[in-house]
C-alpha cells in the first residue's frame, strides 16, 4: 500500500451507503422505534418535552461520550471518566461553598484539573507504553480518592449564581424547554464532530485507530496525538462534571459510580468500533439517547424493575458488538 492509499484509508468515508454507517443507522432506527413504541403504549409519552428530557437527563453522558468516542476511535479506552466527573463536582462545590470563590473561576480550575488528569494518563500511555486500561484505571482510583481527600460527605452548592444557572430554562413556547446542561452538551458535541471530521487532528485519530504502524509510516505524530486525545477526554469528563453539578447542585465522591460503563456502552451502541478506526460522534449521541429512551420506557411503565435498564443495555451492547463483528467480517471478505 502506497502513501496515497494510506492517507485515503485514514479519512472517514462519508456517505450513507458505507458499511461504516450501518451501526449508526441501526442505533438511530432503534431509538426512533423505541420512541414510537412508547408513544403508542403510554399516554403523554409523545411530546416535545419528553424528547427534551432525554437531553436534559443525559446531558452529562452526551458530553462524556463525545470525548470517549475519540478515545475509542484511536483504539484506546478510558475508565476514569466517572471519577473525574465526581472530582469536578467536589472541586466546584468546595471552592464555592468553603472558599466562597466565584463559581466561574471555580469551574475553570475544575476544568483545568480534569484536563491535567487526562494529560497525565495520555503521557503514561504514549511515552511509557502503559496499556490504556491500566493507565486509566490508575486515573480512576486517583480521581475517586482525591474526592474523599476534599470531603467524605456530600457538599451542597448554595451559591446563588450556580442555583440560578441550574434553574435557567430556554423555552420553546408551549412545546417545552431545555436547560443550560443541554446547551453545553450541544456545543461539546458540535466541537467533537468538527474536530473528528474536519481537522488534521481528527484524521490522525482515525489513522491511529485504523493501523498505528501505518500511521507511524505516514509520519503522523502518534505520541503527541494520543496525549491530546486523552487531554481532550479529560476536559470532556470535567465538563460533564460541570453539567452534573448544575443537574444535582452538589459535589459528592459517590457521584457517577459505574458511569464509565454507560459511556462505553453508548459509544459502542452508537457504532464506534471497539478496536478503533471506525465510528462517529453523532453516532454516540444516538447511543446515549437510546439508553435514555429505554430508561424512560421503564419509568413510564411503572411496574418493571429499574434494573431491567441494565439488562436491556447489556443485551443491546452484545447485539451491536455482534453487528460490528459481522460488518468487519464482510469487509474482510470483500477485500
Amino acid at each position: 500500500m502506497n502513501t496515497l492509499e494510506l492517507k485515503s484509508a485514514s479519512k472517514p468515508r462519508l456517505g450513507f451507503l458505507s458499511s461504516k454507517y450501518i451501526s449508526v443507522i441501526a442505533a438511530a432506527v432503534l431509538f426512533f422505534i423505541a420512541f414510537i413504541a412508547g408513544s403508542v403504549l403510554y399516554r403523554g409519552f409523545f411530546s416535545a418535552q419528553t424528547f427534551f428530557n432525554l437531553f436534559i437527563d443525559k446531558a452529562f453522558l452526551l458530553v462524556s461520550a463525545t470525548g470517549m468516542t475519540l478515545v475509542i476511535l484511536s483504539g484506546g479506552i478510558d475508565l476514569s471518566v466517572g471519577s473525574v466527573l465526581a472530582f469536578t463536582t467536589m472541586v466546584i462545590a468546595s471552592l464555592t461553598e468553603f472558599a466562597h470563590m466565584n463559581p466561574f473561576l471555580a469551574t475553570l480550575i475544575a476544568l483545568a484539573a480534569g484536563s491535567l488528569m487526562g494529560f497525565g494518563m495520555g503521557l503514561m500511555i504514549a511515552h511509557w507504553n502503559v496499556p490504556p486500561f491500566i493507565a486509566t484505571l490508575a486515573g480512576m482510583f486517583f480521581a475517586r480518592g482525591a474526592c474523599y481527600l476534599i470531603s467524605i460527605q456530600s457538599i451542597a452548592m448554595r451559591d446563588k449564581t450556580m442555583q440560578a444557572l441550574a434553574l435557567w430554562k430556554l423555552r420553546f413556547g408551549h412545546a417545552g424547554f431545555i436547560s443550560i446542561n443541554v446547551i453545553i452538551a450541544l456545543v461539546i458535541i458540535l466541537a467533537g464532530i468538527y474536530i473528528s471530521l474536519y481537522t488534521k487532528f481528527g484524521r490522525n485519530i482515525y489513522a491511529i485507530g485504523g493501523n498505528e504502524t501505518s500511521a507511524l509510516l505516514m509520519a503522523i505524530p502518534v505520541k503527541r496525538t494520543k496525549i491530546l486525545i486523552y487531554t481532550f477526554n479529560g476536559f470532556c469528563s470535567a465538563m460533564s462534571g460541570v453539567v452534573f453539578s448544575f443537574y444535582m447542585l452538589s459535589g459528592y465522591g459517590l457521584h457517577a459510580q459505574g458511569m464509565e460503563m454507560d459511556v462505553i456502552a453508548a459509544v459502542v451502541i452508537g457504532g464506534t468500533l471497539l478496536a478503533g478506526g471506525t465510528g462517529y460522534v453523532f453516532g454516540s449521541v444516538f447511543g446515549v439517547l437510546t439508553l435514555g429512551i429505554i430508561q424512560s420506557l421503564i419509568m413510564f411503565n411503572g411496574t418493571i424493575n429499574s434494573w431491567w435498564t441494565k439488562i436491556t443495555v447489556g443485551v443491546l451492547l452484545l447485539a451491536f458488538i455482534g453487528l460490528q463483528r459481522f460488518i468487519v467480517a464482510v469487509g474482510d471478505k470483500g477485500k
